[in-house]
């Protein structure tokens, strides 16, 4: 069980050769990073939304979730990964 676990766990990862190249300023590491937290981008930035009737709608605000790429970017640009050091050598 907590196999099955670490390995859905490790299929939702980004590969770290993405995150380096996003964190360098690649255009297209950058849109990795973007397409792979998309979903939880969209989720973040629904809001409820009542018309004239009162019904409920949802809707993603557009507004909110370009604020939160934008965030999202600047993040990944600032990040500085650290060296990985082999400590069985």
């Amino acid at each position: 069980m907590e196999q099955n676990s670490k390995q859905t766990e490790k299929r939702n990862l980004l590969p770290f050769h993405i995150i380096k190249a996003a964190s360098e300023g690649d255009a297209q590491a950058i849109q990795a990073v973007l397409k792979h937290y998309e979903g939880y981008i969209v989720k973040l930035s629904t809001r409820k939304m009542y018309d004239e009737f009162g019904q409920t709608h949802y809707c993603v605000d557009e507004t909110l979730r370009r604020r939160l790429e934008t965030k999202l970017i600047a993040k990944t640009l600032v990040f500085r990964p650290v060296p990985y050091k082999d400590i069985r050598a």
